[in-house]
């Protein structure tokens, strides 16, 4: 009687697993797709979840379900997701964060999934930021340039010359101005650098730095050339040489500066174009503030960008229902919507030419100026850059920054250390 029994519990199971829709996402027909976002600003979630709710309404066979995830854990996360089977059908990331997931067989290759229209909204240089080998594995939709908010009352007394995107400082001009603004106890500009590698990196490709060089047998090698150091010596110079730029700051985060800027201690801040929302949010009453742009280089106002994308999961089932619901979730009206919750820009360039991105109130029109800028970020298809940058770059760069090291020093740690941790990735 035993084995009959175990016999019928396994059938009865079997049997349940598939009214329930097992592992697959559908049951009673209906599709089910995890859509896992990483928006976290209470107008970004507000948004994403009213598209959300609007598929839904208008596709009852394919429900797609909300998972709220953090910009903070998202790689381990999915890591472990990918590597337990259970990772959400649409993922929301960054494009800096793919190349492993990509190269590892995790995401989908989205090239025969994704329909013409977006294919051909968003431009090249965005969908570079997602290519690893011959494949895109990622859909680049947002994306913000680093700028400089600036005391607008502050530049004024001081009678410098304020830059716009047709006319930008140069990197020396902009050292020279950060000195003449300060003294005093007060500083010409803050650096935020507590993630020194990113904001380095991109803004050095406005003077031609490129950092990361691709041999013909496809390997990767870090060479610190001329054209690399001028970002880094300028800050190093404004911290240690001039004193225009506050030391104190070099191992903050951006919103860490936001207190001693709108205080008077420190005329301009580099940030990412979406901090506007907190100074809307924080500034005190009556406080002048304005965006320019970043100084410009021997390539103009280039900079990288690590666009955020949304990614299919190679193991999900419903490979095709996710690729539909990433179209309606970038329609361009529905990306202007994105945009406007995270305070960044859109990728699309329908949604770009969007009157509510070309305004004067809070210099979106600014922003919007240097998107055709904005290209792929150096290190996004280098595999092992995250252990580069934690274990190499970002120690170094601190230590440079903070005047501990030569720029001889940086470029030996940088080039022998950080070459020794790409080769093990590339054997």
């Amino acid at each position: 009687m035993r084995p009959r029994w175990i016999l019928a519990l396994v059938v009865c199971l079997l049997l349940a697993g598939c009214t329930s829709g097992g592992g697959d996402g559908s049951a009673n027909g209906r599709i089910t797709l995890h859509f896992q976002s990483l928006a976290w600003q209470d107008e970004s979630v507000t948004a994403n979840k009213e598209l959300v709710k609007e598929w839904n309404a208008a596709h009852p066979d394919v429900k797609v379900e909300y998972v709220q995830g953090s910009w903070d854990s998202v790689h381990d996360q999915l890591l472990t997701s990918f590597e337990g089977g259970e990772a959400p059908d649409i993922i929301h990331d960054a494009s800096d964060d793919l190349a492993d997931f990509a190269y590892g067989g995790y995401l989908a290759d989205l090239r025969d999934l994704l329909p013409a229209r977006l294919k051909s909204e968003i431009p090249q240089r965005s969908w570079d930021t997602a290519t690893f080998g011959d494949g895109i594995y990622g859909v680049p939709f947002l994306q913000e340039p680093r700028v400089i908010v600036a005391n607008a009352t502050w530049l004024k007394k001081a009678g410098v010359r304020i830059p716009t995107p047709e006319h930008p400082w140069s990197w020396p001009e902009f050292r020279d101005i950060t000195a003449q603004l300060s003294g005093n106890g007060k500083f010409g500009v803050a650096w935020p650098l507590k993630e020194p590698v990113s904001a380095t990196l991109n803004l050095s490709l406005s003077t031609g730095g490129e950092l990361f060089h691709r041999g013909t047998d496809g390997k990767v090698t870090v060479r610190f050339g001329a054209a690399d150091q001028v970002v880094p010596r300028t800050i190093h110079d404004q911290a240690d040489v001039d004193h225009s730029a506050s030391p104190t700051t070099l191992g903050s985060g951006g919103s860490d500066t936001l207190p001693g800027f709108f205080g008077g201690k420190y005329a301009m801040v580099p940030l990412g174009f979406s901090y506007r929302q907190q100074i809307v949010q924080q500034a005190p009453k009556g406080f002048d503030w304005q965006v320019l742009p970043a100084p410009a280089g021997a390539d103009g106002l280039t900079q990288g960008v690590s666009p955020q994308t949304l990614s299919i999961a190679e193991d999900s089932p419903h490979k095709k229902e996710a690729a539909e619901f990433i179209d309606f979730l970038l329609q361009p009206r529905n990306m202007v919507r994105l945009a406007l919750g995270d305070w960044m820009l859109p990728t699309g360039t329908r949604a770009l030419r969007d009157p509510a991105l070309h305004t004067t109130k809070d210099d979106w029109a600014t922003g919007t100026a240097l998107a055709d800028h904005l290209v792929s970020a150096p290190a996004q298809s280098v595999r092992g850059y995250p252990e580069w940058k934690d274990k190499v770059a970002t120690p170094a760069l601190q230590e440079y920054y903070s005047g501990a090291i030569t720029l001889a020093d940086l470029r030996q740690r940088l080039e022998k250390d950080g070459n020794l941790v790409l080769a093990r990735y590339q054997r």
